[in-house]
């Protein structure tokens, strides 16, 4: 096997290039972090190119992970001092991975006739885009769509807020525009969260084909959207806040929507 024991290895500096959406998107490639992470992926049969270890600190569950690594990937042992400076975790596990980027579309979805799905418009920050698939994984939605976003599904905080539920659960960026005709012409009812709305969001119907639409929490949903949606919901706020974080007030409504579905 083969062994990085200096950080200013070539190697290192090109994992540590990564970090930037623009060298993903440039290579095509990407960075997984952690155990848990890494084994999501490869039951979503992500694939994985090279997979880096510190036996320093490997964890006992590791071990169930290398024997779900295909051979074909090339496995290469550091010192501490190489993790230490290409994790992006402040306690890592010893295991990060290079992955091959996915292409997904639109026309790849095959959804149930009474589908649920979320879609996240404008949103910019990876650890709340991270958080909502989280909870879309948990409550068991059908898809979450993304149009406009300011971050990308392979930055390194999405998959780490997301414990690696962004590969289990199908996840597809859209423009808004051919978003929103796919969602008409699949026959979706649009939910769209604004604070401004006088209906609160425990009112709203989500049995059928429903999509619940939120927006970035500076600017909330574009005017597309809310024109486009047939019920504007909102959450009751008793305090000085006016709002909630959008990964909160994702979570309020996936499952007020699986409340109504169970």
């Amino acid at each position: 096997m083969k062994e990085i024991t200096s950080p200013s290895n070539p190697e290192v500096k090109a994992l540590l290039s990564m970090r930037e959406r623009r060298e993903r998107e440039r290579q095509g490639r990407f960075i997984i972090e952690g155990t848990r992470e890494l084994t999501t992926a490869l039951t979503a049969g992500v694939k994985l190119t090279r997979l880096y270890r510190c036996p320093a600190l490997l964890r006992p569950e590791a071990a169930a992970l290398f024997k779900a690594v295909p051979p074909e990937v090339v496995q290469i042992e550091v010192a501490p001092a190489v993790f230490a400076k290409i994790s992006y975790r402040d306690n890592p596990d010893g295991l990060l991975a290079v992955a091959e980027r996915r292409a997904s579309a639109l026309s790849t979805l095959q959804l149930p006739s009474n589908a649920l799905v979320l879609v996240l418009d404008g949103l910019e920050k990876p650890g709340n885009l991270g958080a909502i698939i989280r909870t879309a994984d948990g409550a068991g939605l059908d898809a979450v769509l993304l149009s406009g976003s300011g971050t990308d599904l392979e930055n390194p905080n999405v998959i780490r807020a997301s414990l690696g539920t962004v590969f289990s659960r199908p996840v597809i960026e859209a423009d808004s525009t051919a978003l929103l005709a796919w969602l008409r012409a699949q026959g979706f009812r649009l939910i769209a969260a604004t604070p401004h709305a006088g209906a609160s969001y425990w009112d709203a119907d989500y049995t059928g084909r429903a999509a619940m639409v939120l927006g970035a929490e500076h600017a909330g949903l574009s005017p597309a959207w809310l024109t486009a949606a047939e019920v504007q919901v909102s959450i009751p706020m008793r305090g000085l806040a006016d709002s909630l974080n959008v990964a909160t007030a994702g979570a309020l409504l996936i499952y007020e929507a699986l409340r109504q579905r169970r």
